[in-house]
């Protein structure tokens, strides 16, 4: 396929699977269930954190872990008693334990109080033609906090060459903003043309089929390369077109 071609031949597909019907088998579907804006974002956040492995299980993880902070995660996150935490005791998502989730409502806390909030701190951050910058400056002010060690693991940083695949991926459904339903497009102080496709390896393999990228590795380099060239396709939304890799690569076998 020529460019025009390809591009033709992704937009359908992002008309396809850029539907609501689908956030029933999606972790969007956790922040779906409130309307304040913190709560979407805390939930997302926390939703996009542990969406690695079988979805039917991070989706039933995340609703447990709502359930457990009362439905009501701003308010758990910046309120929450010794006892609210211990009401987090046995949670478990693969690597991701109730230890790590301590942390993270004390990371999250110190966001909020300290960083003027989760959109505040990633659009301080942002560079002209990238949001890779503010994914690891936020992750150094999450971890101002007291905190072990093994708990970084859980938020990648682009500049250690990271695809940062989930971060990105709670990015799109926050600063996307169209009218088909599916990202919440809450935060309007970045722009959707600087966000990153969230790498995997489905939408990997779907690109290099598709000539979009040559690297091998699923990295931050890897990233770079696939952004300029989904950026050549649509340079204000770019992302939009990771409804088309994923689709193509776990709902079609492409």
């Amino acid at each position: 396929m020529n460019q025009n071609e390809l591009k033709s031949f992704l937009d359908e597909k992002v008309e396809l699977y850029n539907n609501p019907k689908f956030i029933d088998s999606d972790p969007i579907q956790i922040p779906y269930q409130f309307s304040i804006k913190e709560d979407i974002e805390i939930s997302g956040f926390l939703a996009a954190t542990i969406a690695w492995g079988n979805r039917k299980i991070i989706i039933n993880n995340a609703k447990k872990l709502m359930d457990k902070m009362g439905n009501s995660p701003y308010d758990f996150v910046m309120s929450h008693t010794d006892n609210d935490i211990n009401k987090l005791q046995n949670f478990v998502h693969r690597t991701f334990n109730d230890q790590d989730l301590h942390t993270f409502i004390k990371g999250l806390k110190h966001i909020y109080e300290n960083h003027d909030g989760l959109e505040t701190i990633f659009a301080k951050n942002q560079e002209q033609n990238s949001v890779q910058n503010s994914i690891s400056q936020f992750k150094t002010a999450f971890f101002e906090i007291e905190h072990e060690n093994r708990t970084q693991k859980h938020i990648s940083d682009p500049l250690n060459n990271s695809a940062a695949k989930r971060i990105n991926m709670f990015l799109r459904w926050m600063v996307r903003n169209d009218t088909k339903g599916v990202d919440f497009g809450i935060w309007k102080s970045i722009p959707m043309s600087i966000l990153s496709c969230p790498l995997d390896v489905h939408s990997g393999n779907v690109a290099r089929k598709l000539g979009l990228l040559t690297r091998k590795q699923n990295d931050a380099k890897a990233v770079f390369e696939l952004d300029t060239s989904l950026r050549n396709l649509d340079k204000k939304d770019p992302v939009k077109y990771d409804f088309a890799l994923f689709g193509l690569g776990v709902f079609e076998r492409f």
